[in-house]
């Protein structure tokens, strides 16, 4: 038998090689290709997480500042479902200083866009220290009233406890919650008004 020349073998070595690229490496390079795109599609949309987890912890921290500042505004701004306390409580806050109460009721409230207007008229006979610290009491309630229409005389018969006779209108505010999800409220489109064809 003739020895094969060395190029036979060569060629033989060649197809080998060739055979096995293509059936072996070849898939594994696609393979690895595929497994890189992956990993780099999943490393952007980390990327993109942390980004939003970012954004997500600021907007949470401005919803805690804004939840504190609410709770602030509802402890000076009455709700309405509370007038009837906040009037027993000006009621007893004159009777403390020793006031006299001739005219205590509530007034025709007058309607804002957001807010109410909530005033209640009130005449007093009593002393002017008196009514000063009532005032004082006044100024230091959790709740949030201005003093309108203020008059101050004298009374004609006085005596210790009765010098003058005061009147003012105490006003305060409270939300109108409805009013407010009605604005912000997204509205419906009308339906199409179908036209009628008259034959």
């Amino acid at each position: 038998m003739k020895k094969q020349p060395w190029t036979t073998y060569a060629l033989l070595g060649v197809i080998l090689a060739g055979l096995l690229y293509f059936a072996y490496f070849k898939p594994r390079q696609a393979e690895l290709g595929s497994v890189r795109a992956e990993r780099i599609m999943v490393e952007d949309q980390v990327t993109q997480l942390k980004a939003k987890k970012r954004q997500l912890d600021r907007i949470e921290a401005e919803l805690t500042k804004l939840t504190a500042a609410l709770a602030e505004l509802e402890m000076i701004i009455p709700q309405k479902r509370e007038t009837a306390d906040i009037l027993r409580n000006i009621q007893q806050m004159a009777f403390d200083q020793q006031l006299d109460l001739i005219r205590f009721a509530q007034d025709k409230e007058v309607t804002k866009e957001f807010y109410t207007e909530w005033p209640i008229p009130i005449q007093v006979n009593g002393t002017f220290h008196n009514l000063a610290q009532f005032f004082d009491r006044i100024l230091h309630f959790p709740r949030i009233f201005n003093i309108e229409d203020f008059a101050i005389k004298a009374l004609p018969d006085q005596s210790a406890g009765l010098t003058i006779s005061a009147s003012f209108t105490l006003k305060s505010y409270f939300f109108q919650e409805q009013a407010l999800l009605k604005k912000t409220a997204p509205t419906k489109p009308k339906a199409p008004v179908k036209e009628r064809n008259e034959y």
